[in-house]
């Protein structure tokens, strides 16, 4: 914890002004870091320094990699870098706040609550009727992401099966997390996951996970079982650094923390904890009964 604040640090002693010429920043990343803060953020720095921010979705990986291609100044992701991935090794991954991988139903659905065993299975083929669940006896249609590099298909990976290179029954699969949330808005038979922070804003239903639901509260203490960090990714060697760092440190600030907590995610240094705890959820997945690939369908 206290390597962690030490490192986030500079950022927080950063003071802030209006630039006396136009900057122009473009970040790329996935769609819930986007949704979760990326867009009010670079709204209000504007505001306060005169810095424009422009946006572009592509998921988590495509935001890692153009930060490393240099398309990019600034990368949002909602995973970690990959070992062994050289490209990933060569940025910098701030964390700026505590997200969770939520459950998801159509509206019309009764099922109010899964536990993490059940989920389990769902993701296996295991379970593919709602009565099953205590629900209608209809088709349950298990929405996933493309690839397992993905930052919702690789944590569900690391935290629900303990396992990067779990495969999925892959009858409907979507390329990025919108796309996928909004086909669990049209589709009855629908389950899938997401991030809350983009998962909020949808029109389906959030069910709990073991009792628990996604809160902002049972987020930020632990309690809710599936959370993770969200990044901001940027090179050190961008000769826009200087402005890369202000930036970091206004995401950290009271008045970006405030806005990150008002898009209902947890500031990261509101629970840096989490970071310590978060190796009991790796821990716990890894423990688990070992599922082979080809069980999973």
């Amino acid at each position: 914890m206290k390597s962690t604040l030490l490192k986030l640090l500079p950022f927080l002693l950063i003071s802030y002004s209006v630039n006396s010429t136009a900057l122009t920043l473009s970040w790329v990343g996935c769609g819930i870091t986007k949704k979760a803060f990326m867009a009010e953020l670079a709204s209000a720095y504007k505001i306060k320094t005169g810095t424009d921010i422009t946006l572009e979705g592509g998921g988590a990986t495509k935001g890692i990699r153009s930060v490393t291609d240099k398309t990019a100044d600034i990368g949002g992701s909602c995973r970690y870098r990959i070992k062994g991935e050289t490209p990933e090794a060569t940025v910098r991954f701030s964390p700026v706040a505590w997200d969770a991988l939520v459950v998801a139903v159509h509206k019309s659905n009764p099922i109010d609550s899964i536990s993490l065993d059940q989920l389990r299975q769902v993701y296996l083929g295991k379970i593919s009727n709602w009565k099953e669940l205590g629900g209608e006896d209809r088709p349950l249609e298990l929405l996933t992401r493309k690839g397992k590099i993905s930052g919702v298909g690789l944590t569900i990976r690391q935290l629900v099966f303990g396992d990067d290179q779990m495969t999925f029954p892959d009858r409907y699969v979507y390329k990025s997390s919108g796309p996928l949330e909004q086909a669990i808005e049209q589709n009855p038979n629908a389950i899938g996951m997401s991030g809350i922070s983009s998962a909020r804003k949808r029109d389906f239903k959030i069910i709990k996970l073991d009792g628990k639901s996604p809160s902002f509260e049972n987020i930020k203490s632990g309690e809710y079982l599936l959370y993770r960090p969200l990044y901001i990714i940027t090179d050190r060697q961008n000769e826009n650094t200087k402005e890369l760092d202000k930036f970091i440190g206004f995401a950290h600030s009271k008045e970006g923390r405030s806005i990150i907590r008002r898009n209902g995610v947890v500031p990261y240094l509101e629970a840096v904890r989490l970071s310590m705890k978060q190796r009991e959820q790796w821990q716990r997945a890894r423990k688990l009964k070992p599922v082979k690939p080809e069980d999973a369908g």
